[in-house]
């Protein structure tokens, strides 16, 4: 499964969930995109839905991408 990830700009009210510029994993969940919201694994290491105005998306290249795959694996 490919591997999809957002960088956090905004955590007002989860402080102790998501930390500010930091990437997240992020889990597809269409029920979650019509509400606004993404799933994402937080610093829990579980995933939970979040404002999506959040996060920014992020292109990283292929190497990077490779290395956090394997990173998790």
């Amino acid at each position: 499964m490919k591997r999809h990830f957002m960088i956090c700009v905004d955590n007002r009210g989860y402080e102790s969930s998501l930390e500010k510029r930091k990437l997240y994993e992020v889990l597809s969940d269409r029920a979650a995109k019509k509400h606004h919201q993404i799933r994402v694994i937080d610093e829990s290491g579980e995933d939970y839905l979040y404002p999506e105005k959040f996060f920014a998306p992020v292109r990283l290249p292929n190497i990077t991408k490779e290395k956090l795959e394997l990173a998790a694996a």
